[in-house]
């Protein structure tokens, strides 16, 4: 037999144990692959990712990276900036953003420059540089956002400063310039200046707005053609055959997406044959109009929202509601105001310490949108008891406006309210009770389930069930609403139980948060919220629904009231860290420059001129103070009262919802369950005679504070006699006195010791 010898080892022949070595098999390496080795294609999408903060380092690491960024406009229309401000060594930056079409870029840069905070601007033409710069940014935000609803009226609206010397006027004419030189692709900006135009009381300034609306109608802006019915309507009424036109006209305008004017088409139809159509196509109308409403799944915030949950809502929409109490505003304001704040929280992660901040920054923005009387910037300061600083109220706001891409009123509860209320009216108290549940499902994010018009539908229903209406859903209503008694069913219970049979939330001091009932115990809403409501259990009779396999399949879950989700939720310094704090503020705001935006009222500087000797310092301006608050008749006093106080108790933050009707503010000691603390509690309504030494008056660099002589007569606060303050004033304190003895009554126990 035949052998050999392979690797040391002798083998036979036979293909028993003969085999072959296996053959060593070498992989090839791999080359790494880089950032640069992607293809063009690749790489820009990767680069159009990227924040401000990441796109200044990825340019310096190569030059192939510099080229493809620089060259391409794509990557700085891009470029988020989120929690980003302009700043003089990041200005570069935005401006190269802005020019390349981003709108978060441009917002940013116009509102900085309106209020001149962040850029670095020379005191001399301190006013003209900045209204002209920031008129730059608006005018290239707008043209990004076309045709949407212009928004750049809301920063420039008046009134303005009675010298002239102020940045809105500047912004305003240089705006007007602009459209005078190319009105063609301007109709935006005309919108936005006749809408300035028409809150001025001068018959002069309104003919000039109309004047304007039609050249930017004839252009193509869809809001200014809604304007010019809305103008016209009133005159056309006399004339049916001039009506029936107006009519057309207005569905032509509903067709092209205009939704306010789908809701005036809505309360047209449902009153007859207005239109020369049939009556089922008049319903059809109306029930397009109900059934394209979609609901916002506000639910989802709380995946983007670590750590925040329902009762950190309710506790910030409650506070909401104070302040619109406080301040008069209408239901209009608060709903677009929350309705803001739920559309921010599902697009951008917010701190919890940041939550009221947004709350009040939401409210700044929509009452300008909505209302004639307007929350200042110094006044918001004031109600967060200076919690923030007039910068990072002014900062919040263009967060706000850059993340909404300038979309600030989105059809509301009330909207679809109103069509209900002109298809179906009400009596006075019936209609109380609608808008008070419409309020009270502001607090509940579980209700988002459903649309606005059905809510809307549902808060109807049940009005009418608790008011003992005999046919509480006609089929009138069904055929126009396109929806049918067993279609709101669900939707009213739901209302029910968490309007009138879930426990509200509690504070630190287990007093209820009731902020809407406490509103509505008014006596202009005839103190609906004391009426004895219907029980559940009635209402599923008359619903024909069995309570118990309603209560089988849909268990009843009281708010989340965890408190230990709340510890850093609205967090307000403690007593040491807000003293610090108000130390400091003279040294923040002194590397600020502002430009007046006459964010102070005529009555505040009136009033604060009796009590303080109120001085606005402008030598080094040259600008006068800051008056945003217009429409107030002379005498009658809007004080902010309502201050959402924050504390730390035992290393953990607490909530406080504040509430005061005396007419000096003092200061008490608070003991809690760990121990006894010292702190101060915010005031209600607070006599002037107290009012912070750095209060801000709208500037950063300009801080108030009262001359010697005053400052020795307010060595005790000042004590108001309610007799002896105007009647707009007498009102605020009946209110809090109202709410500080319900207030008692929701909790069910002696709180006189937590009263402030």
């Amino acid at each position: 037999m035949h052998v050999f010898s392979l690797s040391s080892v002798l083998h036979c022949r036979c293909s028993k144990c003969f085999s072959l070595p296996a053959k060593r098999r070498l992989r090839k390496r791999v080359p790494a692959l880089s950032l640069l080795s992607l293809p063009e294609e690749v790489l820009l999408c990767v680069l159009k990712c990227l924040s401000a903060q990441d796109l200044p380092a990825v340019r310096a690491v190569h030059s192939r990276l510099r080229d493809i960024i620089d060259s391409h406009t794509s990557v700085w229309a891009n470029v988020r900036f989120q929690d980003v401000w302009p700043m003089p060594d990041n200005l570069w930056l935005f401006e190269r953003a802005a020019e390349s079409r981003n709108f978060e870029a441009a917002v940013k840069l116009g509102i900085a420059y309106l209020y001149n905070e962040g850029p670095s601007v020379s005191d001399e033409g301190r006013a003209e540089v900045c209204g002209l710069k920031a008129s730059r940014f608006f005018s290239l935000a707008e043209s990004l956002r076309a045709p949407a609803d212009p928004f750049v009226w809301l920063f420039i609206r008046p009134p303005w400063s009675p010298s002239g010397s102020c940045c809105k006027a500047v912004v305003f004419e240089s705006l007007r310039a602009e459209c005078q030189a190319d009105p063609g692709k301007k109709a935006s900006l005309l919108y936005c200046l006749a809408r300035v135009l028409r809150l001025f009381d001068d018959e002069k300034k309104h003919s000039e707005a109309l004047t304007m609306l039609e050249e930017s109608s004839s252009h193509g802006c869809l809001q200014s053609s809604y304007l010019l019915w809305e103008s016209k309507r009133r005159a056309a009424m006399g004339d049916p055959g001039r009506y029936l036109q107006c009519l057309r006209t207005l569905r032509d305008y509903a067709a092209k997406g205009s939704w306010e004017a789908q809701l005036a088409l809505g309360k047209a139809c449902v009153n007859g044959n207005q239109l020369g159509l049939e009556a089922k196509a008049c319903s059809d109308v109306v029930s397009q109009i109900f059934q394209s409403s979609c609901p916002l799944p506000k639910q989802r915030m709380f995946t983007l929202q670590k750590g925040m949950n329902d009762t950190m809502r309710y506790i910030l929409v409650d506070w909401l509601v104070e302040v619109t109490t406080m301040k008069d505003f209408s239901s209009l304001s608060l709903h677009v105001t929350v309705g803001c704040v739920d559309r921010y929280l599902l697009l951008r992660s917010v701190p919890k310490a940041r939550l009221q901040l947004l709350g009040i920054a939401c409210m700044v923005i929509c009452t300008r949108y909505t209302s004639k009387e307007i929350l200042t910037i110094r006044e918001a300061v004031w109600l967060t008891d200076n919690t923030y600083k007039y910068e990072d109220l002014v900062r919040m706001m263009g967060e706000v406006i850059s993340a909404l891409e300038g979309k600030i009123r989105t059809p509301t509860l009330l909207d679809y309210g109103e069509v209900l209320l002109s298809l179906s009216p009400l009596d006075r108290r019936s209609e109380n009770l609608l808008h008070y549940i419409c309020e009270l499902s502001l607090l509940y994010t579980s209700l988002s389930q459903y649309s606005p018009a059905r809510l809307a539908a549902a808060a109807l229903l049940l009005t009418r069930i608790l008011h003992r209406h005999a046919n509480p859903w006609s089929s009138h209503l069904s055929e126009c609403t396109g929806y049918s008694l067993q279609d709101l069913v669900d939707c009213v219970l739901s209302l029910h139980k968490k309007c009138f049979h879930d426990d509200v939330p509690k504070d630190y001091r287990h007093v209820s948060l009731t902020g809407v009932t406490q509103r509505f115990e008014d006596d202009c809403y005839q103190q609906i919220s004391k009426e004895k409501v219907l029980e559940f259990s009635e209402l599923c009779v008359i619903l024909e629904v069995k309570e118990e396999e309603l209560s089988a399949a849909q268990p009843l879950v009281p708010p989340s009231s965890n408190t230990a989700d709340m510890h850093t939720f609205l967090s307000s310094p403690a007593s040491k860290n807000k003293r610090r704090r108000e130390d400091c503020l003279q040294e923040d705001r002194g590397s600020f420059v502002a430009t007046p935006t006459t964010e102070l009222s005529n009555q505040e500087e009136t009033l604060l001129g009796d009590f303080l000797d109120w001085s606005l310092d402008t030598s080094c301006s040259g600008y006068e103070g800051d008056q945003e608050s217009e429409g107030e008749k002379e005498g009658e006093v809007t004080v902010p009262c309502a201050m959402l106080d924050l504390v730390f108790e035992d290393g953990e933050q607490h909530c406080r919802a504040q509430s005061s009707e005396d007419e000096s503010p003092f200061e008490e000691t608070g003991h809690d369950e760990g121990g006894s603390s010292s702190r101060t509690r915010g005031v209600l309504f607070r006599s002037l005679g107290d009012l912070p030494a750095d209060l801000s008056s709208g500037y950063s660099s300009v801080n108030s504070s009262p001359p010697s002589s005053s400052a020795s007569a307010l060595g005790k606060p000042l004590a108001v006699s309610p007799l002896a303050l105007p009647p707009a004033a007498q009102r605020h304190v009946h209110r809090r006195q109202l709410k500080r003895k319900n207030a008692a009554e929701h909790s069910g126990g002696e709180i006189s010791s937590l009263i402030i």
